[in-house]
């Protein structure tokens, strides 16, 4: 089981929103308080497309094939994960943390995880695979307690 303890930042996080967050009173009576927020901009793909997808010929006479676009708002968010292992790189290189959960939705999870530094990796000590950054600061330290426990 992990144990938030004092001192322990929460990265809460989608494709388009972080919340940085430190526990300043003990484990078992969390208290969360925002130490950072990074939000991305990002359009729908339509938005950010500058035209339609490109045609190509097919085999047959007059057949012709639609060919896919870029997913910009998908690169976007994936991105987005990318730098988040960068900032937390900074930060842990600064020695701003020693211990971090994870509480990220899962795609962010997925594309954040094998983004981080060993010097990140290395402190993570739990991670909830949950998209929290809609919620009030009072029900994540709710959802964390109950989930960390089970772990």
């Amino acid at each position: 089981m992990a144990r938030i303890d004092n001192g322990t930042w929460v990265l809460v996080a989608d494709s388009e929103k972080a919340l940085f967050l430190e526990n300043i009173a003990d484990a078992e009576d969390l208290h969360l308080v925002v130490t950072g927020k990074e939000e991305q901009e990002n359009p729908s793909d339509r938005e950010q497309s500058a035209n339609r997808p490109g045609r190509m010929n097919d085999t047959g006479v007059g057949q012709r094939s639609a060919l896919d676009d870029t997913d910009w708002h998908e690169l976007a968010k994936e991105r987005f994960a990318a730098d988040l292992a960068d900032l937390l790189y900074k930060r842990a290189h600064r020695g701003e943390f020693d211990r971090i959960v994870l509480a990220c939705a899962p795609s962010v999870l997925g594309d954040l995880r094998p983004a981080l530094h060993k010097e990140v990796a290395s402190k993570v000590i739990a991670e909830v695979p949950k998209t929290l950054t809609n919620h009030p600061l009072d029900k994540i330290e709710k959802i964390l307690a109950e989930d960390l426990a089970e772990a």
